[in-house]
């Protein structure tokens, strides 16, 4: 029987980086090796192992070692810390429900009635923070405390027309409207204006502070702004549309290579032909797009039962999924992933605002320090602390600019670093003539693919099967 003492010299304890487990190993294997519970126990203990102990295994190392001599067993098992759970910015309303035409009993699609739209009353709730859940301390099998992650406080990112209350945990509409949501998230309630036919030479162009629903066409040369959606029952021309939010068109954008449809949030569609369209989040499209200048923030989805991407270039900063991408002439069509042109532009700017708020602040501070130093002498007069108590909401403001700049660069760090999750999905088959750019790699196609997914990895374009 081999003493506590002795027993270094025939086992090793090592730990996980973190100290959640503990390992033992036989560095000397003696088929005479014997030990009791007891010696073992107190030789764990001299290496620091007081916490989570497999009783069952040394009891059976104590009985039979040789089952161990040639493996590596987690001797001691801690308790992991659990991280808390991020708050978050519940809707009081499903906003994606209402965007569905009416569905007749005889099932029919009655894009007529687009009326069932998110509208909200002066004063009633729209949104409200749910608080971060507290997490749990874990312990290292050395007996330590093991410290857990807290969960992120969520915050309403306020556009026009709302209201948040004291605490800033509930969100309520400050006019009569329609709830949109805009670029980065922000939850607005802009009022609605409705065009009960074309936008044609009747209407003239239309230049609208909330939302937008048009019950007919948008013809070739006419303009659409609403800061908030654009809802149209029947198809697009060459014409321009412009939104804050989303843009969704029953029918199907006919460009003539002419006119924009821009969005700041996603454009749903049935089909996009030798047409020019910019989202800052998803373009979805149920049909196909043919010939046309594609570019989406997130992701361009067209992966229905037609699903075609035929000619032209479609960029998205994260995916692309189709069914079919170009044809059997090999039509050249560009698809390329992983750009997001306007983000950095974004984090550019956030950058040169945060300098700016950094160099007033230092302004303010250094002029604070002068007016306390009067105030702790009993010498400010009262034009001075007026002064004082402007400057001290100037720099209460500024801190709260610096943090949400601050949050929103992290934010972008993380979606420019994220080139890892960048891909195109090919539902079906991929003819020669298309192009794959992922970041700064291109990749030309050949030969006709089927069920594929392209994604980078390690300095080129990889296929994995499409599943």
């Amino acid at each position: 029987m081999i003493g506590h003492y002795a027993l270094h010299q025939y086992l090793s304890i090592t730990f996980s980086d973190d100290k959640g487990i503990a390992y033992l190993q036989f560095t000397k294997k003696d088929e005479n090796f014997s030990c009791s519970v007891e010696d073992l126990e107190a030789f764990l203990h001299n290496q620091e192992v007081r916490y989570g102990i497999e009783r069952d295994i040394v009891q059976r190392i104590s009985t039979n070692p040789e089952e161990y001599f040639f493996s590596k067993v987690p001797i001691a098992i801690g308790d992991p810390a659990v991280n808390g759970t991020d708050g978050r910015v519940e809707m009081a309303m499903d906003l994606e429900e209402h965007r569905k035409p009416l569905v007749k009993e005889d099932g029919s699609v009655d894009y007529k009635d687009l009326v069932r739209l998110n509208n909200v009353l002066k004063g009633q709730l729209i949104a409200k923070v749910i608080p971060p859940q507290p997490g749990k301390s874990g312990r290292t099998v050395t007996g330590e405390e093991m410290p857990f992650k807290a969960g992120r406080e969520a915050r309403f990112k306020i556009g026009k027309n709302v209201v948040v209350d004291q605490d800033e945990s509930s969100m309520y509409a400050a006019i009569d409207g329609l709830v949109t949501l805009t670029d980065k998230g922000k939850v607005n309630v802009f009022p609605v204006y409705e065009v009960n036919g074309d936008v044609d030479y009747s209407t003239g162009n239309i230049d609208f502070v909330g939302t937008v629903v048009i019950r007919g066409n948008v013809l070739t040369g006419f303009t659409v702004r609403s800061a908030g959606d654009i809802r149209i029952v029947g198809g697009v021309e060459g014409a321009e549309l412009y939104a804050g939010g989303s843009i969704e068109i029953s029918g199907g954008i006919i460009g003539y290579n002419k006119g924009l449809v821009s969005a700041g949030k996603n454009v749903k569609v049935s089909f996009i032909q030798d047409g020019n369209v910019v989202a800052g989040e998803d373009i979805i499209v149920s049909q196909s797009i043919m010939h046309s200048n594609i570019r989406a923030g997130q992701n361009v989805l067209c992966n229905g039962a037609k699903g075609l991407i035929v000619g032209g270039v479609v960029q998205a900063g994260e995916k692309v999924s189709a069914r079919t991408i170009g044809n059997t002439m090999s039509t050249a069509t560009a698809i390329e992933v992983g750009v997001v042109p306007e983000l950095r532009n974004e984090i550019n700017e956030l950058r040169q605002e945060l300098r700016l708020l950094l160099e007033n602040e230092d302004k303010t501070n250094k002029a604070l320090y002068l007016l306390n130093q009067l105030a702790t002498g009993g010498q400010l007069p009262p034009d001075k602390a007026a002064l004082r108590i402007k400057l001290n909401a100037t720099k209460q403001q500024h801190m709260r600019d610096e943090k949400r700049v601050k949050e929103r660069v992290l934010e972008i760090e993380r979606m420019l670093e994220d080139t890892g999750r960048a891909k195109v999905e090919v539902v079906k088959t991929i003819y020669g003539g298309s192009k794959i750019v992922i970041g700064r790699y291109t990749r030309f196609i050949k030969d006709p693919i089927e069920r594929i997914v392209f994604m980078y990895s390690e300095g080129d374009i990889t296929i994995s099967p499409y599943v």
